[in-house]
């Protein structure tokens, strides 16, 4: 039987457990954390995932997700506009989602590793050696699921990882009046802020900002107050809002660079691939959907019908193919963010040629798989 390790515990890496071990094949994964817990992200999910949720039992019924219907965009002063969303999507947050898939890994026989980081992976005569703090682990298979940066990026020498990024994530969770069905983006000097609902009547508040940004004030808070409250919609869901965490939730040097889907022979699912940029809303259903492409090559390849060096070439090719083109157009589209002169633009451009703006943000959907 092939030994197949799963390094990080991410939303691809946990669908992909769970598609493996209901083909019957037994894998572990290894995650420096222990569910449940946070992670910043926008806690949205497309619409494009749920034929495939539902195939695998994965669809979170039983937690109400809200369906998201309706896109609010604001630029730096506030001005906005409101426009269907072609697809959308639903909301929940990875605290809830991340568990309960752990869960029904975990029903389903796949093995964890919690509270243990990998601190080197090698591959030589066709097969891994995993090191962790306490013990070496051998693999015929690995999946790199460890998110949008890890010290085995450093490890691997990963070609992004040399490349300092400006961009800090802060992420929230709020009571607050947020309408069920409306994702809203709000735009800031330097950054922009992403708000939907999640479950159980709370939201999720997460935005990007350049580093610049916070150097210039003592804390979040001061920064806060400073850049975020210029939108006048920001502020007042900063003033009117009870925040339930006692501090946010924060990740440092976020890279947009591009990755290889394929390293050192691991396949690379979810933001160890190819982070797209969060305004686009989309990363939880690129992980989901990069998921079910590495697994199903892997069941090909345990079966024997399927090479090594074959498995590698078309996963590789399938994720261009789904997702190149769309992290591309984010990286495009991002450029109208973050500064009041290219806010406006996008809002003008949303108002007044509303056919351009659906088509620009369709293309950073996919379809249903």
């Amino acid at each position: 039987m092939k030994q197949i390790i799963i390094m990080g515990g991410g939303l691809g890496g946990l669908v992909a457990s769970i598609r493996l071990a209901k083909s019957g094949i037994h894998c572990t994964v290894i995650e420096k954390k222990s569910y449940p817990f946070h992670r910043v992200c926008g806690e949205y999910i497309s619409n494009e995932t749920i034929p495939y949720l539902k195939s695998l039992d994965l669809f979170p019924f039983e937690f109400t997700p809200p369906s998201i219907t309706r896109f609010l965009l604001s630029s730096v002063s506030g001005k906005s506009t409101m426009m269907d969303l072609d697809l959308g999507g639903f909301g929940i947050s990875r605290y809830t989602f991340d568990n309960f898939l752990y869960e029904k890994a975990k029903l389903l026989g796949v093995t964890f590793l919690l509270n243990t980081e990998v601190e080197e992976v090698t591959f030589s005569d066709n097969t891994f050696l995993i090191k962790t703090q306490s013990q070496n682990l051998k693999a015929d298979l690995v999946l790199g699921s460890f998110g949008k940066r890890s010290k085995l990026d450093v490890q691997l020498n990963r070609s992004f990882i040399q490349k300092r990024s400006p961009y800090v994530g802060i992420k929230y969770h709020l009571k607050t009046n947020h309408p069920h069905d409306l994702i809203a983006l709000h735009n800031f000097k330097g950054g922009y802020c992403g708000m939907s609902n999640i479950e159980d009547g709370k939201t999720t508040l997460c935005y990007l900002t350049h580093r610049d940004n916070l150097r210039q004030f003592k804390n979040i808070r001061e920064m806060e107050e400073n850049v975020l409250f210029q939108n006048p919609l920001l502020k007042s869901v900063f003033i009117n809002s009870e925040f339930i965490f006692d501090k946010p939730e924060t990740i440092n040097e976020i890279s947009f660079e591009t990755k290889s889907p394929v390293e050192n022979h691991i396949l690379m699912i979810g933001d160890a691939a190819g982070m797209i940029t969060p305004l686009c809303g989309n990363g939880m259903a690129m992980a989901i959907h990069a998921s079910k492409l590495a697994s199903e090559l892997i069941i090909e390849h345990i079966n024997n019908s399927l090479s090594r060096e074959e498995m590698e070439r078309r996963y590789s090719n399938l994720w261009q193919k789904n997702f190149g083109l769309r992290l591309w157009r984010g990286r495009q589209i991002q450029k109208l963010f973050g500064s009041p002169f290219a806010s406006n633009i996008a809002i003008n451009l949303a108002i007044h040629v509303k056919p351009i703006a659906n088509s620009i943000m369709r293309s950073t959907h996919g379809d249903g798989f």
